[in-house]
């Protein structure tokens, strides 16, 4: 960061400030979970960032909403931050952000092993088909070809071979 953009955002801060200060603080309050996540999610995707930020977000905007339709007011904004449901719903938002981040990682890893299993069947199933269409000749061609010395042929296929 260069002091430009320090500057820039220093001043867009008190602006803010002086403009908005019931919806600053209820977004710094009500958000701290958010925050947390952020200085805690080192990877590159920033999941749990956007996991838990976003949920977090969820539940804070219908107390920003009510907040900036009724009465924009420091009273209000503290009425909200004391309200002990208020606070269980922003950071109940940010509890199943959490919940999500942490739990669904290993149901996609296993969904992707089971897909990667299902595929393997498949292709030997087609290796099998094509060795009884065209027999062992195609690894020994192909061995040959590449330079490899020809593998075992396995007892099924040349029981099978045997026989036609």
């Amino acid at each position: 960061m260069n002091v430009k953009s320090i500057v820039w955002g220093l001043l867009i801060l008190v602006l803010l400030l002086m403009a908005a200060l019931p919806t600053v603080m209820v977004i710094a309050f009500g958000m701290l979970p958010g925050m947390v996540a952020f200085i805690v999610d080192r990877t590159e995707e920033r999941s749990a960032t956007f996991c838990v930020g976003g949920l977090n977000l969820c539940g804070v905007f219908p107390y920003l909403l009510e907040l900036w339709t009724e009465d924009h007011s420091l009273e209000m904004a503290s009425s909200q931050l004391t309200d002990v449901f208020v606070l269980a719903v922003m950071y109940g938002g940010a509890c199943m952000g959490w919940m999500l981040y942490l739990s669904l990682p290993p149901v996609i890893a296993s969904f992707i092993q089971v897909m990667a299993e299902r595929r393997l069947q498949q292709r030997r199933k087609t290796q099998s088909d094509i060795l009884k269409e065209w027999g062992n000749e195609v690894i020994e061609d192909a061995n040959l070809g590449a330079g490899i010395a020809p593998a075992p042929v396995a007892e099924e296929s040349q029981k099978e071979t045997a026989a036609a």
